[in-house]
């Protein structure tokens, strides 16, 4: 389980120096929890409490999927 809380805060970090008009608009980095630094004209979010929200998400759906398969 730790593993893929890994994973997925690797994936949103890397998915956030990409895309940051997408975490924007669906609101990661706003949860409690997030860390916003601002290094001069850069914003840096670090989703810790996005990562945990999106990993309870994704073993709910991977539960799902496991009990109907």
């Amino acid at each position: 389980m730790i593993r893929w809380v890994v994973v997925i805060f690797l994936f949103l970090t890397i998915f956030n120096a990409l895309l940051p008009w997408i975490f924007i608009k669906i609101g990661v980095g706003r949860i409690p929890g997030d860390i916003r630094l601002k290094l001069d004209r850069r914003t840096l979010i670090l989703p810790l409490g996005s990562t945990v929200l999106w990993s309870a998400v994704a073993f709910l759906i991977a539960e799902l999927v496991k009990r109907v398969l």
